[in-house]
C-alpha cells in the first residue's frame, strides 16, 4: 500500500469505523483513539496490507481493540447473570429508534457487534467473521440469537407505539 493508497483509505473508511466504534462503545473519546489506533497500525503495516483489503483490516483491527478494550475494563457481563426482569420493559415510547438502540445496548458485546456489523454498516457473514475472527456459521448464531433478543425486548408494535 503506498502512500496515497493509504490516504484514500483514510478518507473513505475513517468515518465508517468511528460510527462502528461510536456505536458499540457510546463514548467520543474511547471511539476517536479506536479509530486513531486502527489508521496507526494500518500505516506502520501498509507495505503487508494489499489496498483492496484496507476497508477489512482497519475494521478488523478496531474491533479486536475495543474488544480487547471492554474486557480490560470488564464491562462484559455474561447473560446468566443478569437480571431477568429488566431484559424488557414496560413502558410506552414513541420513538422506535430510540426503542432499538436500548435494546442494542442489553445485547451481548459479541451479538451487538456482529448485529451492527450485518444491519448498520451491510457487511456479509463472511467479512464479519473474518472481521470478528469468527467462523460464518457463528456469525449466523450470534445474529439470529440477537435478533430474537430484541425481538422479544421490544415486543409487539403496538406496544412501541
Amino acid at each position: 500500500m503506498t502512500k496515497k493508497e493509504y490516504n484514500t483509505c483514510v478518507d473513505e473508511y475513517a468515518d465508517g469505523v468511528y460510527r462502528f466504534m461510536l456505536s458499540s462503545i457510546k463514548d467520543v473519546e474511547k471511539a476517536r483513539d479506536l479509530v486513531q489506533d486502527a489508521f496507526e497500525k494500518l500505516w506502520r503495516k501498509h507495505d503487508e496490507v494489499q489496498p483492496e483489503k484496507g476497508k477489512s483490516f482497519l475494521f478488523t483491527i478496531a474491533y479486536h481493540a475495543m474488544i480487547d478494550m471492554v474486557r480490560k475494563e470488564k464491562r462484559m457481563g455474561q447473560m446468566s447473570e443478569a437480571n431477568l426482569n429488566t431484559l424488557y420493559h414496560t413502558k410506552q415510547y414513541s420513538d422506535l429508534n430510540e426503542v432499538l438502540h436500548q435494546a442494542i445496548q442489553r445485547l451481548p458485546t459479541e451479538q451487538r457487534m456482529v448485529i451492527l456489523l450485518r444491519d448498520y454498516e451491510g457487511y456479509s457473514y463472511g467479512e464479519i467473521g473474518e472481521i470478528a475472527g469468527l467462523t460464518e456459521s457463528q456469525v449466523k448464531v450470534y445474529i439470529f440469537r440477537g435478533r430474537q433478543f430484541l425481538k422479544s425486548y421490544i415486543g409487539s408494535i403496538s406496544t412501541v407505539i
